[in-house]
Parts: structure tokens; C-alpha cells; sequence
């Protein structure tokens, strides 16, 4: 223990770095704009005031914002969280021709950097008609590379004799799939439903280029724009922004933080 405790000291001394500035955002955001402005700063409000929150939703249209990244964020969650464990259970469990060859394609566009394919993506979608719409903001990342393959691994590791088990019963394969093998599923799924929502949540540069106008803006573009043009003084709103961008996928990923870790561990052993 003698021996260790430098460890130790480097964790709290890194878990604080890290805390620090996420405790001064909260804490920044509850204060006037003085008080930010103040030299030298004060740590704890010496006025706690809710005023910026009260401008963020009442003046600065973040509900609607607010609505926008949620709707995302569901919706591409839930095309991955369908599409991903269906690609992943033919992959892994179904026999045809060219399996191996698409697996490692899948492989292959995990390579490729996003910033490859980003323009193409863009100039196919807005010739698709679907800028500035949520269709174009969605249909882009309904499936990943990398869910395909996580749920290809998860399910490669589940017996065949389920399966097996299953069609003696008379259960047809889309029974299979949904009623016995997905069900066994459910710590991959929480893994990649998380993950996939803190991405989409988290996204800035495609809502950036796709949502042309205000009502179709999402929380990181909404809250960037407000911090070049006339509001890039007011600290405290900013502040108060920031925290309705980070505090609910921290409370998500805190929530769930022992579904995430056990489904990457469970994956990683198939």
C-alpha cells in the first residue's frame, strides 16, 4: 500500500483536472456577468442567480434546439440499435455467399477517416433534397461500421444450438433473430445505444453544414453560433449552455457507465 500511493495521487490529481472545469462551468453559469468578469475570480457564487438559464430558454430558443438534439439522438440510436444487430447476426450466424467479403469490408471503412467521405456525403444528400431537414441530419448514420462489428462479434460468440434449438420448435428465422438470439444481446445493445447517443448528441460539424436555418439547428451548433456573434460576451449564458449540452449525456453515461463497461468486456473475450 506504502508502495502504491503515488498511484493514487496521480488519479485524484488527474480526476481533478479533468472535474475541474465541468465543476467551474455549472458553477459559472449560476453567477452574474460581474462576478465572472471579476479579478481575482471567486470559485463559489456570491449571488446565485438563475437568470441565465431563465435567457437561455426564454430569449435564445434553446428548447427548440434542445428538441432537435434529442430527436437526432433517439432516432439515430434506434437505426443503429435495429440496423447494427440485424447486419450483425447475418454476418455472424447466417451462411451465403461473399459473408467473409462484406465482414471485411465493414472492416475497411473503419479506416477511412470521416473527413474522406464528408464531402461526398454532403453532395449527395443536398442533391437528394435533403438539406436542412431531418432526414438529413438522420438517414446519414443510422448504421455504423463500427455497431455492425460490435454486434457481429457479440453474436459470433452465442451457441449455434439456440439457433438450432429454435428451428426444431418450428420458429422461423426472423423469430430467431428477434425472440431468441437478440434478447441475449442486451449488454452489446446497451453498449452501442449509448455510444451511438453520445455521438449523436455530441455531433457538430454535419448538423453545422445541413441545417441551413435556426429551427433546425441542434444543441453544439446552436450553442458555437452563440459564442461568435452578439452574445459572445455574456459569459454566463454561454456557461448555462454549455451545461444543458454536457449535463444530460453525463447523467446518461453515469446511469449506464456498468452497462457500457460490460458489454465492451463481454465483446472483447468472444
Amino acid at each position: 500500500m506504502r508502495r502504491t500511493w503515488w498511484i493514487y495521487l496521480i488519479a485524484v490529481l488527474g480526476l481533478v483536472a479533468v472535474a475541474a472545469p465541468f465543476v467551474w462551468m455549472l458553477l459559472g453559469s449560476f453567477k452574474t456577468q460581474g462576478e465572472l468578469l471579476q479579478v481575482p475570480p471567486t470559485w463559489l457564487p456570491q449571488a446565485p442567480t438563475s437568470q441565465n438559464y431563465d435567457d437561455l430558454f426564454n430569449k435564445a430558443n434553446f428548447p427548440r434546439y434542445f428538441f432537435n438534439s434529442t430527436v437526432v439522438a433517439l432516432a439515430v440510436t434506434a437505426g443503429n440499435l435495429a440496423f447494427c444487430s440485424m447486419i450483425g447476426y447475418a454476418l455472424a450466424k447466417l451462411r451465403f455467399k461473399g459473408r467473409n467479403a462484406l465482414f471485411v469490408l465493414v472492416l475497411a471503412t473503419l479506416m477511412v477517416p470521416g473527413m474522406v467521405t464528408f464531402v461526398p456525403l454532403f453532395v449527395f444528400v443536398t442533391n437528394a433534397g435533403l438539406a436542412n431537414s431531418y432526414p438529413g441530419l438522420i438517414l446519414p448514420f443510422l448504421v455504423s461500421p463500427f455497431g455492425v462489428f460490435l454486434m457481429r462479434q457479440f453474436f459470433s460468440g452465442l451457441p449455434d444450438d439456440l439457433m438450432d434449438a429454435g428451428r426444431v420448435d418450428g420458429t422461423s428465422e426472423l423469430g430467431i433473430f428477434a425472440r431468441i438470439m437478440l434478447p441475449l444481446t442486451r449488454p452489446a445493445l446497451a453498449t452501442l445505444g449509448i455510444l451511438t447517443f453520445l455521438g449523436s448528441w455530441n455531433n457538430f460539424l454535419w448538423p453545422l453544414v445541413i441545417a441551413q436555418t435556426e429551427d433546425k439547428y441542434t444543441l453544439p451548433v446552436a450553442l458555437a453560433l452563440y459564442s461568435t456573434g452578439q452574445n459572445a460576451q455574456n459569459y454566463g449564458l454561454l456557461m448555462a449552455g454549455a451545461v444543458v449540452v454536457v449535463v444530460p449525456v453525463l447523467v446518461m453515461f453515469l446511469v449506464f457507465q456498468r452497462h457500457v463497461t460490460k458489454g465492451i468486456a463481454i465483446t472483447g473475450l468472444k
